[in-house]
């Protein structure tokens, strides 16, 4: 993996020190100096097709409510660092589960850049998690074939536990995938505690929520809402599907849309004054929509975390 490519997590997790923007081995990067906002973007059409190619001045960012100067802008795919959380609760039992770790492994092995990085955290009523951050992502490939499904499903309790691991990421760009067909029957958290784990983060969720009717499935309760929650203040989305063999083209979407997103970065007006602020990314044509993180809290610079942690597990395959 080229270091040239990377966008190191300096300062906090929401935040980036930078001074401006060098080509670097074809790829811009950001350089430590001025403080900055950084909001990855997805911009659609109404009818939710990606709209790509588009330049600084097409889109605007609002703090609070007031329109704040684009500092830095990028539409070139970022090197992004993701979690992948799998249920493995008894409801995933059987072909639910294969059809997972079919998924997971196309999305590992085909669809993630050799650049990237990713960790896997399977859960039930308990997190665990089974992947550090590896790099390449191929790493994970065949990590689920003698994973069994049973217990019951904690998924705020595995948002809480991933949010550590962002803070020993490589790439400033990151976010969480959530596959799972139930709604949470066994966390020692709560919705918000997930939301609050999640708001001193910059990273996008996705989750994928199969809805299909179940087979040998021992229990099953289908509720997409507090997902949708925790999805949409992120920028990202939670998709149901109908059968879980609709996982690969589920994780081929989010793949699709995290080649086409928008880096765009911005000084604050308000900078470490420990408070939440809102974030709001518009695209200047009214026809378009736009799909960034809803806000952050401006962490005191004394209060910010270095980068430091468990390593990346380099693997012996080669990048793409």
């Amino acid at each position: 993996m080229a270091t040239d490519r990377r966008w190191w997590p300096v300062a906090a997790p929401l935040t980036l020190l930078v001074a401006g923007l060098v080509h670097l081995a074809g790829a811009q990067v950001f350089r430590a100096d001025v403080e900055l906002v950084q909001v990855s973007a997805t911009v659609t059409d109404k009818a939710g097709r990606l709209v790509t190619g588009l330049g600084r001045d097409d889109l605007a960012v609002y703090e609070d409510g007031v329109e704040q100067p684009i500092a830095l802008f990028s539409k070139e795919r970022m090197p992004a660092s993701l979690g992948i959380l799998v249920d493995i609760s008894d409801s995933m039992f059987g072909q639910r589960l294969a059809d997972a770790a079919r998924a997971v492994d196309r999305f590992v092995l085909d669809l993630l850049d050799g650049g990237d990085e990713a960790f896997l955290l399977l859960f039930n009523h308990e997190p665990r998690i089974l992947a550090r951050w590896t790099s390449p992502p191929r790493g994970l490939a065949n990590r689920l074939a003698d994973v069994h499904a049973f217990g019951g499903t904690a998924i705020y309790d595995a948002i809480v536990t991933s949010v550590p691991l962002l803070a020993s990421r490589r790439h400033q760009r990151c976010g969480l995938v959530v596959i799972s067909d139930g709604a949470d029957t066994a966390s020692d958290h709560s919705l918000q505690d997930a939301l609050r784990a999640l708001g001193g983060t910059d990273a996008f969720v996705y989750a994928i929520a199969i809805n299909d009717q179940p087979g040998v499935a021992i229990a099953r309760q289908f509720s997409p809402e507090a997902l949708n929650e925790i999805t949409g203040v992120s920028g990202g989305y939670t998709e149901p599907i109908n059968h879980s063999s609709d996982l690969v083209a589920a994780t081929e979407r989010i793949a699709t849309e995290l080649n086409h997103q928008y880096t765009l970065a911005y000084r604050p007006p308000h900078p470490g004054d420990g408070q939440y602020h809102t974030i709001r990314v518009r695209a200047r044509n009214g026809e378009y929509v736009v799909r960034a993180r809803r806000g952050y809290v401006a962490t005191p610079r004394a209060r910010r975390p270095t980068s430091s942690g468990p390593p990346t597990e380099t693997t012996g395959h080669p990048g793409r």
